[in-house]
């Protein structure tokens, strides 16, 4: 619903933690399974990050979330099979409830019915953007005037409110507008250079084969997620990236399908967000690892947080080469929708 990942792992961080750890759930099970499954805001809609990303390389952002959409669900797949798989070998890892603290079916739905506005909400803003109805600028006004009405119902609404939202979300726009700004410079600077000519020139002219380059952008997405943000990252990088990828053509590995032309943009999008989700928990600099440090108890270090990354790390490098080598699991979904 947010589709920010720092809100998602600093939420979920102070109520599930504490809950899982006070059951004695394993602490890297726990704090592993929050941090990856707060990543996810990245690939499942609605996500910042692909709205900025289908802006800067001139993508439908329609055809982004859907493409987005099953490589995440795949990816929650692998996440949610790693703990159930884990916690067979080995039940101590994550007790099960006790019995007397169990509620049954019809309790589990009746929590969910404060879930309704909200869902509802989220389907009319994805609806209208996946239909063509509306642009995102107009979906995310409707959906701030929806979040209005729906704290209205929960009798959360008050002027106070309003105005801290307002001028929270003006002040991340103004940051995120000037780090635009001042990138937009950059790149038109390098461009006007001839810089973005040159790095064509030089990958292109490695040798290496078409899944080659790929792997080394890649590669360069990763080490740079290390030590930036998202939002400069994309920034700096898509724009040069993009029409190196454009010049490309992939026909598939090991005998498996190859990428239409008309999806290498839509593919390789997607590709660049299960990369930046793996950012946020690469060490030693992935924010997602701070963002849970600043709500777990003093007693787990920073390093215990590393070390619960690492193998969720392993199944996002698993999720992504899966996508490189089956295209299908992104570019299927869009496809069907919009007849491509």
């Amino acid at each position: 619903m947010v589709g920010v990942i720092g809100a998602a792992v600093v939420t979920m961080g102070i109520i599930a933690l504490p809950a899982m750890l006070k059951r004695n759930y394993d602490q890297k099970i726990a704090l592993g399974s929050i941090m990856a499954g707060g990543t996810l805001g990245i690939l499942i809609p609605p996500s910042i990050l692909a709205i900025l990303y289908a802006v800067v390389a001139q993508q439908s952002v329609g055809e982004l979330y859907l493409g987005a959409l099953v490589p995440g669900l795949l990816l929650s797949g692998l996440y949610i099979g790693y703990v159930l798989l884990r916690c067979r070998l080995d039940p101590r890892l994550g007790l099960a409830i006790p019995e007397e603290e169990r509620i049954s079916f019809k309790e589990k739905l009746l929590l969910l019915k404060s879930l309704v506005a909200p869902l509802i909400l989220v389907m009319l803003v994805l609806g209208l953007l996946f239909g063509g109805i509306a642009t995102p600028v107009e979906s995310a006004g409707i959906g701030s005037f929806g979040a209005v009405i729906v704290a209205m119902m929960h009798g959360k609404f008050s002027i106070e409110t309003l105005r801290d939202a307002s001028v929270t979300t003006a002040k991340a726009s103004a940051m995120v507008l000037w780090i635009m700004f001042g990138a937009s410079i950059f790149v038109g600077f390098y461009i006007l250079q001839g810089g973005q000519v040159f790095i064509t020139e030089s990958i292109l002219g490695t040798g290496l084969s078409p899944y080659g380059i790929l792997f080394l952008l890649m590669v360069l997405l990763v080490v740079l997620g290390m030590f930036l943000d998202w939002v400069g990252i994309l920034l700096l990088a898509v724009p040069i990236f993009v029409p190196i990828v454009k010049a490309l053509t992939f026909d598939g590995l090991f005998g498996l399908p190859a990428v239409p032309g008309e999806d290498v943009v839509l593919w390789f999008g997607v590709l660049y967000l299960v990369n930046m989700q793996m950012s946020f928990l690469s060490p030693p600099f992935g924010y997602a690892l701070f963002y849970i440090k600043g709500v777990a108890p003093p007693e787990i270090s920073m390093a215990t947080i590393f070390r619960s990354s690492l193998v969720f790390l392993a199944l996002q490098a698993l999720g992504l080469m899966l996508c490189i080598l089956i295209p299908g699991l992104v570019t299927w979904l869009p496809n069907q929708v919009y007849g491509n």
